[in-house]
């Protein structure tokens, strides 16, 4: 695992801590298609973001992943099958899905299509029996079998498992471990997870308890999230667990700690979890309504250094009873970063400044210092040479993308805007950015216009101090620091 992965969430902890004293079976589509395309191309093999040029696919929309799959603890196997629901948005004489394990067989509407490996193995190219008209509907079915933790891309070795319990929990990518995907922010999907481990063993993944069918030696269980999701943020992890669930002002919640850990961690990190509904409910208070139907969390025993904004249910590792910033920042995420996903991954600070600020908010509303005072106490600590200052926040690098300078400074620029525009104003262009981004993908750029909008003040001096130029801002008011 990278350095990047190591230190992502919890850096933003750390940093706020101490400044605060962070398996249906194949089905024909009903739009087939209607006449083999005139100029049928191959479709791209990335959609087109420069950080990571292979994420995503170029000529496909998905709609909705069934996936269908049997782990085995002891050799760390997978095997599945998953069912992908699309459009093709041009017409395709092939077209390829992010996947690194090896494949079986693949179906396009029910008839047998060609596969390659290209691009590292990183790309499926897949090429079906015949091509696809922009505009039609298909269904393709990909079955495999493999050991994911012998896989890398990107630098990355993302397979999180012991010989107890695996949890599929990284970023920017992860899906391409265990089941093959549209693998970028912007196509989200609808994930209906079924995994199948033996008698006794827990399943958990994201949204709603669907199903548990318990076989003689094995048990499937079925979850599925009622609202489309990014694929990095869909996970399962399987192994012992405790599971706690309940419902808080109308909206259900379910949390898991691994049994793994030693009896007082375990009763420590179900303390922290359980604050999950109170933390959603004083979110709301700024934020608005919480974007899904279900909530929770899940504390793992294995040691992923980070934890992570699985939508609906956020993945942590073995921290205590008391890093509640931390529940904070992974929940704030809930809207800024999966109900909002970023539109290309240079749009990062918009999840992890964000989620760092209301960090900030948590604790001035909570009798610590306000976010004036954290925001001063950023800017006064560090000299203008710190390297913390020569990240340009709204682009950073693919190397960069989580660096601390992401978190701190993108979190520093909100409490700035706040006060330059002043308080009302500022939550005005909060709650304006998550209406009218509600469900979709958010860009710099776009936030900038919005807040330009809300507030009638021309921002642009302020936005390219703050995020777009690599040195320490000028300490003026025109910056929100005077």
């Amino acid at each position: 695992m990278t350095t990047r992965a190591v230190s992502r969430p919890l850096l933003s902890a750390a940093l706020v801590g101490a400044l605060t004293v962070g398996l249906a079976g194949a089905t024909v589509p009903t739009t087939a298609t209607a006449e083999v395309p005139a100029a049928a191309a191959d479709g791209a093999s990335g959609i087109g973001d420069p950080y990571w040029p292979l994420d995503g696919n170029g000529g496909i929309d998905v709609a909705r992943y069934e996936i269908s799959n049997h782990y085995a603890f002891d050799t760390k196997r997978l095997a599945g099958r998953t069912r992908i629901e699309l459009t093709a948005t041009s017409d395709l004489s092939s077209f390829s899905l992010d996947f690194l394990l090896r494949t079986k067989t693949v179906t396009v509407d029910g008839e047998k299509a060609d596969f390659a490996r290209s691009d590292g193995g990183h790309e499926l190219r897949i090429t079906p029996s015949a091509p696809l008209a922009a505009g039609t509907k298909h269904t393709v079915v990909v079955t495999y079998a493999d050991k994911p933790g012998t896989y890398a891309y990107a630098g990355e070795r993302n397979w999180l498992a012991d010989a107890h319990e695996v949890v599929t929990m990284n970023e920017p990518h992860m899906a391409p471990w265990w089941f093959p995907a549209n693998d970028h922010p912007l196509d989200k999907a609808i994930v209906d997870v079924k995994v199948r481990v033996p008698n006794g063993r827990e399943v958990v993944s994201n949204g709603k308890l669907r199903g548990r069918k318990v076989g003689t030696t094995s048990t499937t269980w079925h979850w599925r999230a009622d609202e489309p999701m990014a694929s990095y943020l869909a996970f399962f992890a399987a192994g012992d667990f405790t599971i706690a669930r309940g419902k808080h002002r109308g909206l259900p919640w379910l949390v898991a700690v691994s049994q793994g850990l030693d009896p007082s961690v375990q009763r420590a990190n179900m303390h922290l979890l359980k604050k999950t509904p109170e933390v959603i409910s004083w979110l709301q208070k700024d934020l608005g309504r919480y974007p899904f139907s279900v909530v929770g969390g899940l504390t793992t025993s294995l040691d992923p250094g980070f934890a992570l904004e699985n939508q609906t249910r956020p993945t942590y590792p073995a921290v205590g009873a008391n890093y509640t910033s931390l529940i904070v920042h992974e929940l704030a995420h809930q809207w800024f970063g999966d109900d909002i996903a970023v539109q290309q991954w240079r749009d990062i600070w918009l999840n992890e400044g964000f989620a760092t600020f209301m960090e900030w908010r948590w604790s001035e509303t909570h009798g610590k210092r306000s976010g004036a005072e954290i925001l001063k106490s950023y800017y006064d600590s560090m000299s203008s040479s710190a390297q913390f200052w020569q990240v340009t926040v709204a682009d950073p690098g693919a190397d960069l993308v989580f660096d601390g300078a992401v978190y701190g400074r993108g979190s520093m620029a909100l409490q700035a805007l706040r006060n330059r525009v002043g308080d009302d104003t500022f939550w005005r262009i909060i709650r304006t950015w998550i209406h009218e981004q509600k469900g979709g993908n958010g860009s710099t750029e776009e936030f900038e216009d919005v807040a330009a909008r809300v507030s009638g003040q021309d921002l642009s001096g302020f936005f390219t101090a703050w995020l777009r130029t690599p040195s320490k801002p000028a300490a003026t008011a025109a910056n929100g620091l005077a």
